[in-house]
């Protein structure tokens, strides 16, 4: 799913994004200059691998998601830490956003429970 930055207000833009066992549902408003503001929730299942034998876990997720989405190069106050995601073509692919939370979420260290008891 593909939204144009602009058509982003201050009204809150629901969107949800389904992917295999995963559910990605928040909304985007716009925050101030060329900031956009993306709350959600990521929730479901994601397969992963145990880091000790490799084999294949099915890891539950229910986490929180908040950051910004800047329509173009950030360019933000050093002093205040902000997550942002930079779109260079005044789009925000959720599906894309989607994927690379997973991916980080799935970069972690996991253990199955074979592992977990030896």
């Amino acid at each position: 799913m593909k939204i144009l930055l602009r058509k982003v207000t201050k009204t809150p833009l629901d969107f949800e994004v389904e992917s295999e066992e995963t559910n990605f549902k928040g909304y985007l408003q716009y925050h101030a200059g060329n900031l956009i503001l993306l709350k959600a929730n990521l929730s479901g299942f994601v397969d992963t691998e145990c880091s000790q034998c490799g084999q294949t876990i099915k890891l539950p997720l229910d986490e929180e998601l908040e950051f910004f989405i800047s329509d173009g190069l950030f360019d933000g106050d050093e002093r205040i830490e902000l997550d942002v995601i930079e779109s260079f073509d005044s789009v925000a692919d959720l599906d894309e956003i989607l994927h690379s939370e997973l991916e980080l979420i799935k970069s972690d260290y996991f253990s199955c429970e074979n592992c977990q008891n030896s």
